[in-house]
């Protein structure tokens, strides 16, 4: 048994997927969270595929995928902060327009070459086994970055994302944390895709996040619950994923999902186990 525990870690490109996928994955719920209190998790579908024009063009160009990808996201996520100022349109409509827009470019830019390669196709889905060191490095210095950010607004953040008007009128500059939200995510996605993929990543940002909402309502057991439960679903999707030789990304995601299913059904205030056990009490 401790020799199926031990083993990956023999590997040095299973030591860099374990090392980039604990960090990414801590970063995403982290942010993950202020997305799940603002109640925006469409925008990290938005600016998760706004990713993929970028990553089209790079290829396209032959220039270096993941800083494709990150101009793209990067724009985007400045341009949906933009245009949602307007208070003739609501938030999802405008996340919706580049959402689509974003993702028809993508497809736009693939349609000119005749195949895919390995190179796409991986970040779409996912290349957590391919990772060299300055991935590494560069996921744990962004990931720094956004943490130490989380860190210094949080307060701010927390503000806005639960009432915005409010917030506005105590003087606090919602346009502008609005930008830095809609940064760190566009950020804390780019470093995990090669994680998970472009597919996947949503599930990253948003279930450990969503999973620890529902345990606690006090800011920071919530962001330390989502990051602990997403590190902890992480290790155990890779460790299945070399065990069984099956695609890293999607096991990593669905071990996540079974841990947001068994933290519904036993959330203390909402789960449906609890509150059978109150009326049969009673």
């Amino acid at each position: 048994m401790l020799d199926l525990l031990t083993e990956p870690w023999d590997l040095v490109f299973m030591q860099r997927a374990f090392a980039v996928a604990i960090m990414a994955s801590v970063v995403c719920a982290v942010v993950g969270t202020f997305v799940v209190l603002r109640g925006m998790s469409f925008i990290g579908d938005a600016v998760a595929h706004s990713v993929f024009p970028g990553v089209a063009a790079a290829y396209v160009l032959e220039a270096n995928l993941v800083l494709g990808g990150a101009a793209a996201g990067i724009v985007t996520a400045l341009a949906i902060a933009y245009v949602s100022q307007s208070r003739r349109l609501k938030e999802d409509a405008v996340i919706g327009v580049f959402f689509a827009a974003a993702f028809a470019l993508g497809i736009v830019l693939v349609s000119t070459q005749r195949s895919y390669t390995g190179d796409l196709a991986s970040f779409l889905f996912g290349q957590i086994l391919a990772l060299t060191d300055t991935d590494v490095l560069l996921v744990a210095v962004v990931g720094a970055v956004l943490v130490a950010a989380v860190l210094l607004w949080r307060r701010r953040l927390v503000a806005v994302c639960l009432d915005r008007e409010t917030a506005a009128a105590a003087g606090i500059a919602v346009a502008r944390l609005d930008v830095l939200l809609y940064l760190m995510v566009a950020a804390a996605i780019v470093i995990s895709v090669q994680a998970v993929g472009n597919i996947l990543v949503l599930a990253l940002l948003i279930t450990p996040a969503a999973a620890a909402r529902l345990l606690t309502d006090r800011l920071t057991p919530m962001m330390l619950s989502a990051a602990a439960l997403a590190a902890g679903c992480t290790v155990l999707g890779l460790y299945l994923s070399f065990w069984w030789n099956l695609a890293a990304g999607g096991l990593i995601v669905l071990v996540l999902t079974s841990a947001f299913a068994l933290c519904w059904l036993l959330s203390p205030k909402h789960g449906p186990l609890p509150r059978l056990r109150r009326l049969l009490s009673a």
